[in-house]
């Protein structure tokens, strides 16, 4: 299974897609999420989100402060 993952940002939507792992760059430092994984709220900073997907992976540079990001199973 997974993830449906969007980012979205004030003026544009910056990805949308399915994913099985996302990386994200918290204010503690990274973190990922993988599917299945328990809803989880967390503060984000400027940096690259990594979405690793059936593809391979792609990166998505986000500002940390109007970036939005959802991921649902």
């Amino acid at each position: 299974m997974a993830l449906q993952v969007d980012i979205i940002t004030p003026e544009r939507n910056l990805y949308s897609g399915s994913a099985t792992a996302v990386q994200l760059p918290g204010t503690e430092g990274l973190f990922q999420i993988l599917t299945n994984h328990a809803p989880l709220m967390a503060s984000l900073t400027a940096g690259t989100v990594k979405i690793e997907g059936a593809k391979g992976s792609e990166l998505v540079a986000i500002d940390g402060v109007s970036s939005r990001f959802q991921a649902t199973p």
